[in-house]
């Protein structure tokens, strides 16, 4: 599962030290490096976007990735919220 985070970070540090930008294709994963570029998929759409890991989360449990709000609209599934997504290395 993966949701999203926006407004409320935007423009804060991230764990990797860099601005958070929520109109760029970025995601927050608990453990891959940061740099780390992976294809993410919608099952509901089918859509993919190709973010690169800069923070760190979620710390929401069964969720695996915090998107930022460009790649959740990318996905088409921004209004979901939480949505199912499968995470592929780029």
């Amino acid at each position: 599962m993966a949701s999203w985070y926006g407004p409320r970070f935007h423009g804060r540090r991230t764990a990797s030290g860099e601005r958070y930008d929520m109109h760029a294709l970025t995601a927050a994963h608990r453990t891959l490096p940061f740099g780390t570029r992976l294809r993410v998929r919608s099952v509901h759409t089918g859509k993919e976007v190709v973010v690169r890991i800069n923070d760190r989360g979620p710390y929401q449990h069964q969720r695996i990735i915090d998107l930022s709000r460009a790649a959740m609209l990318a996905l088409g599934t921004l209004e979901r919220g939480v949505t199912e997504v499968e995470l592929l290395r780029e």
